[in-house]
C-alpha cells in the first residue's frame, strides 16, 4: 500500500544521509518514477524531502528531520508489537499499554494515516483458541508475564500432569522464564531450571512468586525454534503404538486428517505402491487402540484395520452394529 511505502521511504532517508532514486526505487521494489512521486508527495504533506540532480545527486531529509514517535516507555513500545493479539494482550495485563502505544502512534502520524489502526482492526483478527472451547485465561498470567518482561527469576509450585498420582503432586522449582507461548487457547511458559529448558502449563502453577534477583538472559535462545522442536517432540511421544491398514486412494488422502499429519505423512511415504486395487497397505504410529478406534473409524469404508487383531475385532463389531442400524 502506498501509505506504508512512503512511511517506509522517511525512514529509509532518515537512516542515511542521500539515496538515489535508483536505490529507494530497489528498496521499496518501484519504479524510479514511482520514487519521484512520492517523494513530491511528502514534500506536500510537509517531510522535507530534498530532491539534489545530477550524477551525485539523490534524496535526502533537510535539517536533520526526523519522524517523532514521542513519549513511548519500554512497556508500551513492547506492548506495542503484540497489538495484534487484543486476547493475548488482556490475559497478560497488558492491554492499557498497548491502547496507550497505539494512541501515541497515531498522534505522530500523518492526518491521512491516523485511521490505520481501526482500517487494520476491521480487517483482521486473530482468534487464538480452537472451536467448541472457552479457555480460562491462568489467574498466575499477569505475575508471570511480568517476570517474563523483566528476566525475573521465578519461585513456583507446580502441578504435574500425567497419570492420577502426578495429578496430586506438586513441586517446587526456580525458573529462569525466558517465554510465553499461547496454544490453542493454552498458555506455556519456556523456561530454564537446572541448565535444561523446559516447558510448563500456566494454569498448573499454583503459587508464583517473583524473585529479587533477574537471570542473564542467553542471547541464543531461539523461542519459535525452540517450542517447534519441543511441540515436534511431545507429539510424537505421544504415539507409543503402531496399527497395520489398508487404506484406499481416497483414504491415503484422508489420513493425514484422523491424527498426528506429520506421522501419517511419513507412514505413506514409507508405504510400498498400491496394489492393483489401489489400496496400499500402511503401518501407522497411533498414541493407543482406544484413540486409533476413534479416529480410524473415521474413514469408514476407505481404511481396513489388518493388525492387531484386538483393533480389527472393534471394527468388524462396529460394521455389524452399523449394518443392523442401517439393513
Amino acid at each position: 500500500m502506498r501509505a506504508a511505502r512512503l512511511i517506509k521511504m522517511v525512514l529509509l532517508l532518515q537512516s542515511r544521509p542521500a539515496m538515489t532514486a535508483a536505490e529507494l526505487a530497489a528498496e521499496l521494489e518501484v519504479s524510479e518514477r514511482t520514487v519521484t512521486r512520492d517523494a513530491q508527495a511528502l514534500s506536500e504533506a510537509g517531510v522535507p524531502v530534498w530532491a539534489e540532480r545530477g550524477r551525485a545527486g539523490g534524496y535526502r531529509l533537510v535539517g536533520g528531520y526526523r519522524t517523532r514517535l514521542t513519549g513511548l516507555d519500554r512497556g508500551e513500545a513492547e506492548a506495542l508489537f503484540l497489538s495484534g493479539l487484543p486476547s493475548a494482550l488482556r490475559e497478560m495485563g497488558l492491554e492499557d499499554a498497548a491502547s496507550a502505544a497505539r494512541l501515541k502512534v497515531s498522534a505522530a502520524l500523518l492526518p491521512s494515516l491516523r485511521d490505520a489502526s481501526a482500517s487494520a482492526a476491521r480487517r483482521f483478527h486473530l482468534d487464538a483458541p480452537s472451536w467448541y472451547h472457552e479457555p480460562e485465561p491462568p489467574g498466575l498470567l499477569p505475575v508471570v508475564a511480568d517476570a517474563v518482561w523483566d528476566d525475573r527469576l521465578l519461585r513456583v509450585r507446580y502441578r504435574k500432569g500425567g497419570g492420577r498420582e502426578h495429578r496430586r503432586t506438586e513441586v517446587a522449582r526456580e525458573l529462569a522464564p525466558y517465554g510465553l507461548v499461547l496454544k490453542a487457547g493454552v498458555w506455556y511458559l519456556c523456561a530454564e531450571v537446572a541448565d535444561d529448558f523446559r516447558v510448563y502449563r500456566i494454569d498448573r502453577f499454583t503459587s508464583v512468586e517473583p524473585a529479587d534477583e533477574r537471570f542473564e538472559r542467553d542471547e541464543t535462545f531461539d523461542l519459535p525454534a525452540f517450542w517447534e522442536a519441543r511441540a515436534a517432540e511431545f507429539a510424537r511421544s505421544l504415539l507409543r503404538t503402531e496399527v497395520t491398514v489398508r487404506v484406499s486412494e481416497s483414504g491415503a488422502r484422508q489420513l493425514a486428517y484422523t491424527g498426528d499429519r506429520a506421522a501419517a505423512s511419513e507412514a505413506l511415504a514409507k508405504a510400498p505402491p498400491a496394489g492393483p486395487d489401489g489400496w496400499r497397505t500402511v503401518t501407522l504410529p497411533v498414541e493407543s487402540l482406544d484413540v486409533a478406534y476413534g479416529q480410524l473409524l473415521s474413514l469408514g469404508p476407505e481404511l481396513e484395520v489388518v493388525a492387531p487383531e484386538e483393533l480389527r475385532s472393534r471394527f468388524a463389531g462396529a460394521v455389524e452394529r452399523l449394518s443392523d442400524l442401517y439393513r
